[in-house]
């Protein structure tokens, strides 16, 4: 037989691997097809931040704007302090121009990296437990931009009470890429802070840890949101460290109740596997 008909022939098996591949309800694929997926889920999360980028780059001057108002407005009525954002080198312009944009990238394309990360964890769960992906990436997308926005609403707060600090009669001129530093940092804290309990919850779908463990160290969690409210809220201001302390509270009594109902249905479902199989134990023995 020649090679060109044993070719032909083993065509269709192959073919047929691949789509059982596919079908497989366990996700299981070859170290290698894991490694080339991982690589085009990268590639298309690194297009759409690229893309979000452009969208920076198209509003820079609107969002620089808006990023240092807060110190800008510090000088306006800060007792005649002198408060400004001083660019110290020739290339500082287009670098702060870049790093925006790509902060901006991040932000706005969200939905497509947090569904690719997802899309990748997604083969590793059970079928049944498939369709949760979805419904992660449509709470944390809300909440982490949420969480940004919450940051700039803070910020001028912040802001304020740091140059409250300073001594009588300095003034502050602040170099671009140490402000965008600054405000970079704050965001994200209250971007990853707002996602975490949606983090808590994929990982107890994948049966990494349970929601009783997670319910055992309540006190550790209230105690890092007393701390990132505190910290979010400057001179402590009470109803500031409220409104950002009742959010997250809430939504990590949330993230505790939806892995302690998982914990149930995965150890009913373990049962029934249990009784099952005991049950086809006792009928091979008849």
């Amino acid at each position: 037989m020649s090679s060109t008909e044993l070719s032909a022939e083993s065509a269709p098996l192959r073919s047929g691997r691949r789509r059982r591949r596919r079908r497989d309800p366990e996700g299981n694929m070859p170290l290698k097809e894991h490694i080339r997926e991982l690589r085009n889920r990268f590639i298309i999360a690194a297009l759409g931040i690229l893309a979000g980028a452009v969208v920076g780059f198209l509003f820079y001057d609107q969002l620089f704007g808006l990023i240092t108002e807060p110190v800008l407005e510090y000088g306006d009525v800060g007792g005649g302090r002198n408060t400004a954002i001083a660019f110290n080198t020739i290339g500082q312009p287009l670098d702060l121009m870049i790093r925006i944009s790509i902060f901006v990238g991040i932000v706005v394309s969200s939905p497509v990296w947090l569904y690719q990360l997802w899309a990748f964890i997604m083969p590793g769960l059970k079928k049944t437990e498939k369709r949760y992906a979805i419904g992660f990436i449509a709470a944390a997308v809300p909440l982490f931009v949420g969480g940004v926005v919450l940051s700039y609403v803070v910020l001028p707060r912040a802001v304020q009470f740091l140059f409250s600090l300073n001594p009588e009669g300095t003034d502050n001129i602040i170099a671009p890429d140490v402000y965008f530093t600054f405000v970079l940092n704050f965001a994200l804290a209250f971007g990853v802070a707002m996602i975490i309990p949606v983090v808590l919850v994929g990982v107890n779908m994948m049966g990494l840890i349970t929601g009783k463990r997670v319910l055992k160290s309540w006190r550790g969690t209230v105690m890092f949101i007393a701390v990132v409210s505190a910290l979010a809220a400057p001179g402590g201001e009470a109803m500031t460290m409220f409104f950002i302390m009742g959010p997250l509270t809430l939504l990590f009594v949330i993230a505790i109740g939806i892995c302690l109902l998982n914990d149930r249905r995965r150890e009913k479902r373990q049962r029934r596997r249990e009784e099952e199989n005991e049950a086809l134990i006792r009928g091979a023995g008849r």
